[in-house]
């Protein structure tokens, strides 16, 4: 028997963050969302979370620095940054912290299924961008 996988979403559109939290709910995960980084960080134990998933652009901390600063603190959960604005120099920037998948909105349901079970499954806890 396979331990359920607690996920973490943070995503500031509630239509995004619902459509997340059932698609990975009907798949088995178990899901906290939270709409807002200030949410997350006043509510969610990041070390409970087996994946994280932040999007990049929420008001006024983005997914990136919310994942910079789990990082300091020792968090080594594999995160999943995605965002309806993809360009070189986000994508730059979620390397750089490292990330360990990057998925542009919308994101079809294979694929972020996909995702998170190469990401949890294998025990990944290190990143396809360079940094582990």
């Amino acid at each position: 028997m396979t331990a359920i996988q607690m996920v973490h979403v943070v995503d500031d559109d509630p239509g995004v963050l619902k459509g997340i939290q059932r698609l990975l709910s009907a798949h088995g995960f178990a899901v906290r969302a939270f709409a807002s980084s200030k949410d997350f960080e006043e509510q969610a134990d990041p070390y409970e979370a087996d994946c994280l998933i932040l999007d990049v652009h929420m008001g006024p901390t983005t997914g990136i620095e919310l994942m910079e600063r789990l990082i300091l603190s020792g968090c080594k959960a594999p995160v999943v940054i995605i965002t309806a604005s993809d360009s070189d120099h986000v994508r730059k920037a979620a390397s750089k912290v490292g990330c360990s998948a990057f998925l542009q909105k919308p994101i079809p349901a294979n694929v972020l299924i996909d995702t998170l079970r190469s990401l949890v499954g294998s025990g990944f806890k290190g990143s396809k961008y360079g940094r582990s």
